[in-house]
């Protein structure tokens, strides 16, 4: 596996693979990798015939008071996952690589409408803030593809309508979410949980789980659903930042037509800020 920092040594690597006819995969991340990640990397083996990761802890979408400065960093570590992975080229960028000219006179990439609800109301400027970096990081490395976890799924779709409205040639693809035994999303922030946390974390995919069973055996009173799982969240030490079922393709409230829907969640645990989902079709 090849390691770089700069776009014009990233270039160079991706240049050899377009002439060769190679496909390219990319996986974003943020570093500090799990198994979630690492599934990403094994889809895009089955996909592409050239992986890029990068690593690039964003300034850019974290907000004030955030964990940006805490946020853990384990390069090495991350790196040799990536070699027994079979990623190809790991590119890690410096911020002043990424923001030459700074955070302040960056352009600026915004998706309205589907930005500016669920996290877009709790982390304002957050989306903003990935949608930039990743379209950078489409444009640096122009792949042919790009693999994200659906457990962010607010971000995924933020990220497919940048990528439509912006005509970006590339496939974004959201793949299912890796969770631990007992049910907890695999996630960075993970660490973060106490002991005794941990212990209790599981019980926000119970709750979303019980929410969409009830959805598949025609319960349509969604105000009732997440009111009712709030108050189990709460009820079992958790501080809800938002529980809401809405439509899967926009984030749009249900209209009551058959589809597919989204169960979210954000909720606090601790210090601990925890996301889930789940998707679950309405009769």
């Amino acid at each position: 596996m090849e390691r770089v920092s700069t776009i014009k040594e990233l270039r160079q690597q991706i240049t050899g693979w377009r002439k060769a006819g190679d496909s390219i995969a990319l996986v974003p991340t943020m570093g500090n990798l799990h198994a979630g990640h690492l599934e990403l990397v094994r889809q895009a083996r089955q996909r592409a015939d050239r992986i890029v990761v990068s690593i690039f802890i964003n300034p850019m979408q974290f907000g004030a008071g955030e964990d940006f400065g805490s946020y853990p960093r384990t390069l090495e570590q991350d790196a040799a996952q990536l070699e027994r992975a079979e990623a190809n080229l790991l590119f890690t960028p410096s911020v002043q690589e990424v923001y030459p000219r700074g955070q302040a006179l960056q352009t600026i990439v915004t998706v309205p409408g589907i930005s500016q609800t669920l996290c877009g109301v709790s982390r304002p400027g957050h989306f903003a803030g990935v949608a930039t970096v990743v379209c950078k990081l489409l444009n640096m490395v122009q792949p042919d593809l790009a693999l994200f976890g659906n457990k962010d799924f607010q971000q995924l779709l933020v990220i497919r309508q940048m990528v439509e409205d912006l005509c970006i040639p590339v496939e974004i693809i959201g793949a299912p979410t890796v969770r631990e035994p007992d049910g907890l999303a695999r996630s960075s922030r993970n660490g973060y949980l106490t002991a005794e946390e941990r212990s209790r974390a599981p019980i926000l995919y119970r709750v979303l789980s019980e929410t969409s069973k009830a959805i598949a055996e025609g319960r349509d009173d969604y105000a009732v659903l997440e009111s009712e799982s709030k108050q189990r969240l709460t009820a079992a030490g958790f501080k809800p930042d938002y529980y809401s079922i809405r439509n899967a393709a926009d984030l749009s409230a249900p209209s009551g037509e058959t589809g597919k829907l989204a169960i979210l969640a954000a909720v606090y645990l601790g210090r601990t800020r925890l996301i889930d989902n789940l998707l679950v079709e309405q009769h």
